[in-house]
């Protein structure tokens, strides 16, 4: 079952900038994909009225903007490269299309930094992007997204994990 994402807020006690960053790219393409926002609209909205702002009390995590406006933008560049990579990840009869919204922006940004941002060790952007789908669906979906993002970093960083198995 899959809760409704809620703007960047709270998150881990130990929420970092870039982390934030994550969870906010993460909650601006999921509103892409289900409002059909547009890529200014939503960068000029997130970073003027969420990120490290207070909300009807509530106050929202600060982010690395530069990192948030990478991660929308990458995504949204590279989504013909990363759906197919991500659809021949998931088991048959499940494309990328037919898994929630939320997944669906999940895996596309942890397949992204799987992708280009190798300075980024595998097993970290795995780890941020479980730990952001966490916040959002139930412990099954969550283990989708944590063994569909091992198989794509298998496939792009085979090097990482033979180094780690060696």
């Amino acid at each position: 079952m899959t809760r409704k994402p809620e703007p960047v807020r709270g998150g881990p006690p130990k929420a970092n900038r870039r982390g934030a960053a994550r969870l906010a790219a993460v909650q601006a393409l999921y509103q892409m994909d289900i409002a059909g926002t547009g890529l200014n609209e939503i960068l000029a909205q997130f970073e003027s009225h969420w990120i490290g702002q207070e909300v009807e009390g509530d106050q929202y995590l600060p982010a690395e903007r530069a990192y948030f406006r990478e991660l929308v933008q990458g995504v949204i560049d590279d989504q013909r490269k990363l759906d197919p990579l991500i659809d021949e990840v998931l088991q048959s009869g499940w494309p990328l299309k037919r898994i929630e919204a939320v997944l669906r922006a999940v895996m596309r940004a942890g397949a992204y930094e799987l992708d280009r941002k190798r300075d980024v060790p595998a097993r970290v952007v795995m780890s941020e992007y479980v730990g952001i789908a966490d916040a959002f669906v139930d412990r099954d979906e969550t283990g989708m997204v944590n063994a569909v993002l091992d198989q794509i970093a298998r496939q792009l960083r085979a090097e990482e994990f033979e180094h780690a198995a060696g």
